[in-house]
């Protein structure tokens, strides 16, 4: 296949569904998971459930998200302030072993690629009847914290409610309101709801406090987002992190963290999301000694967040080089089964013990899982998962997010690509970010792509800034190919 810029959404697309079929990834539905999709309807609320369609629920989301999992409301309590989430009841509509979980526990994620997303969940649900969208009734399973001035969760409560999300928003828009000084987003202005959102912003400030006291790492690798006009590729623009991302963030660890105490304490079997204590930390101490920086012999999660703040202050132009190779030698995260009585390793990177995945049932099986637990706790039912189903699900969650990382890091490279296709001999400035046995790899910084350097590397150290001149791509198999020409 020959792509084009200006056929790029369909090219990629492409792409994205053979790499999905190699790896064991659907891209398509069923007839008969669409054939349930298309004969659901909205699901009605019973006696069981609260009515909480009167409290001043919010999204934050980036801009073109429509399969909205979770809203949040705050209100001032004694003690300190009672945060509640609600999470999308996805499992009212999709039953376990019907058509469309089928499909969604065998992929058991949304896939994002460059260009197109294909989602765990037909479109007519999680964009629209699973979905927390703006101005329609939704069920929820909502988790309600108190958490205290200082940021810490004293209290837990979970229950079925129907809510009402108030307004939709963005969070480029939502920070430059919050950390700029800019004007509120119409959607908040028009719900009245600026002063509920300065309330959580706080909330989620001090939760945020609290994790990185306990040693939760600060990272940040550049990871880019492409721009279409149309079916044209236009750019790849690199994704920052701002206030609004870190205040959604804090909420739902918060949330996760809560969920995993209340079903242990409830004497439940569950899935649990774990980063385990890096074997590799030796490595980590030497890679940080080589900024003249010393860690101690034992992993320390603490100390390795004062090794990176550090970093990112004195070479912000290299921290996200700093961070990439840190997070390798972390580990990958992966969901472990953890039977009451019998805990397991937390999540190193977050910095806690007890976490799980709940708050995106539209877009990861695990939290659908999760959802379904909770549901027969609150049903006082059986459970719907033997511990050896969990221990099989764990595994197989955590191999095919594995499969669905790796296709959206290959239509990405895909991309990268097809934007530099027209742009042969051009030279770019770029910063080193490999160098081994195996290959030199250099990223340019505009745009921020990634591509081996085949002639002129010998020498070349990570971390240099040199110039490259462009000398081949090849979009079908996402390779760029540059000559060092001069090295500043």
């Amino acid at each position: 296949m020959t792509a084009s810029r200006h056929t790029a959404r369909a090219d990629l697309g492409a792409i994205a569904r053979q790499a999905m079929l190699e790896r064991g990834l659907l891209p398509d539905f069923s007839r008969e998971a669409q054939a349930q999709a298309d004969a659901a309807r909205p699901a009605a609320a019973d006696s069981g459930v609260r009515d909480l369609r009167h409290l001043p629920w919010l999204s934050i989301d980036n801009d073109d998200s429509r399969d909205l999992d979770q809203i949040a409301a705050a209100e001032p309590a004694s003690g300190g302030t009672r945060m509640r989430v609600a999470i999308a009841d996805v499992d009212a509509l999709v039953k376990s072993g019907s058509p469309i979980d089928v499909h969604a526990r065998q992929n058991t994620t949304s896939v994002y690629a460059a260009g197109r997303i294909f989602p765990m969940l037909p479109e007519r649900l999680c964009y629209d009847l699973t979905s927390l969208v703006q101005g329609a009734e939704r069920l929820a399973v909502v988790i309600d914290m108190l958490v205290t001035d200082g940021g810490r969760v004293t209290a837990t409560d979970l229950y079925r409610a129907l809510v009402l999300n108030r307004a939709k928003l963005a969070y480029d828009a939502v920070a430059a309101w919050l950390q700029d000084g800019a004007a509120p987003p119409p959607a908040l202005a028009a719900a009245g709801l600026e002063e509920q959102l300065r309330l959580q912003d706080r909330v989620a400030a001090a939760l945020g406090t609290v994790r990185h006291e306990r040693g939760a790492l600060t990272l940040a690798t550049i990871q880019t987002s492409a721009v279409f006009d149309g079916e044209a590729l236009r750019d790849l623009v690199p994704d920052h992190k701002n206030r609004a991302h870190e205040l959604i963030e804090n909420q739902m660890v918060a949330a996760n963290g809560a969920v995993a105490l209340w079903l242990q304490q409830r004497g439940l079997p569950s899935i649990r999301r774990i980063l385990r204590t890096p074997r590799k930390w030796d490595r980590i101490v030497a890679l940080a000694a080589e900024s003249g920086s010393r860690l101690p012999a034992t992993p320390d999660p603490a100390a390795l967040n004062a090794f990176l703040a550090a970093r990112r202050a004195a070479d912000p132009v290299r921290f996200p080089d700093l961070s990439l190779a840190v997070i390798k030698l972390l580990g990958r995260g992966e969901y472990a089964l953890e039977m009451p009585g019998h805990p397991i390793e937390g999540h190193f990177g977050l910095a806690v013990d007890d976490y799980l995945h709940s708050t995106a049932p539209n877009r990861r099986y695990p939290d659908l899982i999760t959802q379904r637990l909770v549901k027969a706790v609150l049903a006082a039912v059986a459970p719907p998962y033997t511990a050896a189903d969990l221990q099989s699900l764990a595994q197989h969650c955590t191999q095919q997010e594995d499969n669905a990382a790796k296709v959206e890091r290959r239509v990405g490279k895909s991309a990268a690509a097809l934007l530099l296709a027209t742009r042969l001999g051009e030279v770019f400035d770029a910063i080193v970010t490999g160098a081994a046995e195996t290959g030199t790899w250099a990223r340019t910084l505009a745009p921020p792509v990634e591509g081996r350097v085949i002639r002129g590397f010998q020498g070349l150290e990570v971390g240099e800034r040199v110039r490259v001149r462009l000398v081949h791509t090849d979009v079908e198999r996402g390779f760029i190919d540059f000559a060092c020409e001069a090295r500043p």
